[in-house]
């Protein structure tokens, strides 16, 4: 019978410190919370008093797919998110280029902090500017005579604008980690800097398009504040969950499925491309 040394009884037990309260935070307020809102989904609510009755019904789910107001929303949103992640990453990859192969240390460093600031300031102000400025009286309606006004359009600008930061971060790291070799062998070899950009950096970027995407889409798909603020009368999922919540919590955890589903699907689909594993 061999005796763990007491250094190897103790450095489990350190590590078992650290990792204690983390697990548990993970296990019980969240994971937990997601079984809650998963039961909760299933229980209904009297139409007389208001009150959740604890009991078991599939009513919920069921109006999720029977009731058209809820496929219309959930596509809505659906597209929405996916056409910010493009936004992002059309905007993404030749800044981030630029700043990882062109630009000097020094203009790196400054273009580095001018993506970054924007992410300390409150999430409010910058939605209430993007008001602002698409107002119908505003300052682009002064300056070029057109303005998107308040919509679905007015929309994703924002939620462009405010996610576009998680998205130049991660490309920019993965355009870092490209041997500047790889580039000047392709260039040798008589590639074109499309074909380099297709064939050489694409491959290898990819990896961090995918983890950027992860974000941009995730947080489009949960948003409802900006749709408030510059969204006019269109409604996207969490406007609908946000307004059940008040009067029918038990449709709202139900509704709540519906954006956990697309990012649990999304994060296989990223999984199976293989990008993930070399984030």
């Amino acid at each position: 019978m061999t005796v763990a040394p007491p250094r190897s009884v103790g450095r489990r037990a350190a590590l078992a410190f650290l990792l204690v309260p983390p697990m548990a935070w993970l296990v019980v307020a969240y994971l937990g919370s997601l079984a809650v809102l998963l039961v909760s989904a299933f229980w209904s609510k009297n139409a007389f008093t208001g009150a959740v009755v604890h009991t078991l019904t599939v009513d919920n789910v069921s109006r999720l797919f029977t009731e058209d107001v809820y496929r219309v929303v959930t596509l809505r949103t659906i597209g929405v998110a996916a056409l910010v992640t493009a936004c992002c990453i059309v905007l993404a990859v030749p800044l981030a280029l630029f700043m990882a192969k062109v630009a000097s240390p020094r203009l790196r460093l400054a273009l580095v902090v001018a993506v970054t600031t924007p992410l300390w300031a409150s999430y409010l102000v910058k939605a209430y500017a993007w008001r602002v400025l698409l107002s119908p009286e505003g300052p682009l309606q002064w300056g070029t005579g057109y303005t998107p006004g308040y919509g679905l359009t007015a929309t994703v600008i924002t939620l462009t604008y405010l996610w576009l930061p998680y998205m130049v971060i991660p490309v920019f790291a993965a355009f870092e980690r490209v041997p500047d070799n790889l580039i000047d062998a392709s260039s040798d070899l008589g590639a074109s800097d499309g074909a380099t950009l297709r064939r050489v950096l694409a491959p290898l970027v990819f990896p961090g398009i995918a983890a950027g995407s992860i974000f941009t889409f995730s947080l489009s798909l949960g948003d409802y504040i900006t749709v408030q603020i510059v969204g006019g009368t269109n409604q996207l999922l969490g406007n609908l969950i946000y307004e059940k919540i008040t009067n029918n919590q038990p449709m709202a955890a139900a509704l709540s499925l519906i954006p956990l589903t697309a990012i649990v699907l999304y994060l296989f689909a990223m999984r199976r491309t293989g990008a993930l594993e070399n984030v």
